[in-house]
């Protein structure tokens, strides 16, 4: 139905497709990366960035080489989290990312504009050619988990991430709201339909903990990520609570420093891989 016979940016398994099915691109020969994870959400706004940094810095606070790929071309926000704002070179063989202080490699778009507030006002095939490029055209040396920051929704960029890069699975990031079931549902659908695994779903602003009496407050309503979880046959992988002080270490810069074993559980998943 409507089929407009473009199968470069279609997922259906049907008799007259006419591309191949295997779209991915190849990595940089300079290049070596062991495990790749996709980060996702069904909407903007629920820390999906937050949660790619923490999880790169936990990994590598476990002694993995880790590093990031902000696919998000429109809104970047990784090299902000990081402090990065240098731009990244090149040489005839390719583009080197940027490195954190504690040794993590960045790729971002911010890292190559000439104003990093400038904004990126590009069509669908434009980005995601570039998302390609960081995959195809960056020296990423010996990574042993790279985190690919995605853009809200289950659109081009997603779609180009899941076609072209060799994704090893998925991490859901959502929120407490009664919209989280649908939200995690399309996710799902679009992972199952690519064939992507899906490790887990992470709770952001799942909870406040009050300073003084230590009680937990509901802000956004009961969490209902459990039963979503079970629902789709995924695990919790963890349930972030709204703490200032996260939002402060990224709003400075400073994601590195966050060592509170918030997302400890979801590397041990990862570590299975």
């Amino acid at each position: 139905m409507g089929c407009d016979h473009d199968c470069s940016s279609c997922a259906e398994n049907c008799e007259s497709r006419t591309a191949p099915q295997d779209l991915r691109e190849s990595l940089h020969e300079m290049s070596s990366v062991k495990k790749v994870i996709g980060v996702i959400s069904g909407k903007g706004g629920v820390g999906k960035s937050l949660v790619t940094s923490a999880l790169a810095v936990t990994m590598k606070r476990r002694g993995h080489k880790t590093a990031v790929l902000d696919a998000d071309i429109t809104g970047p926000s990784i090299p902000k989290a990081f402090n990065l704002h240098e731009r990244a070179k090149g040489n005839d063989f390719g583009i080197f990312p940027v490195t954190t202080k504690t040794g993590i490699d960045v790729m971002s778009i911010n890292l190559l504009l000439e104003n990093e507030t400038d904004p990126v006002i590009w069509r669908g095939s434009l980005i995601s050619g570039t998302v390609k490029q960081f995959w195809t055209d960056v020296i990423w040396a010996d990574e042993d988990y790279m985190f690919v920051d995605m853009p809200p929704g289950t659109g081009d960029v997603a779609l180009t991430v899941f076609q072209s890069i060799p994704v090893d699975g998925i991490i859901i990031v959502t929120t407490p709201q009664d919209l989280v079931s649908m939200i995690v549902e399309k996710a799902v659908k679009m992972a199952q339909m690519m064939n992507v695994p899906i490790i887990g779903i992470v709770e952001n602003m799942s909870y406040f903990e009050c300073p003084d009496c230590g009680k937990r407050h509901n802000i956004y309503g009961e969490s209902k990520i459990d039963e979503v979880a079970a629902k789709f046959g995924t695990k919790v992988l963890a349930k972030l609570p709204i703490d200032p002080k996260l939002a402060q270490a990224v709003d400075k810069g400073m994601v590195e420093m966050i060592d509170d074993g918030l997302v400890d559980e979801a590397c041990e998943e990862l570590e299975k891989i």
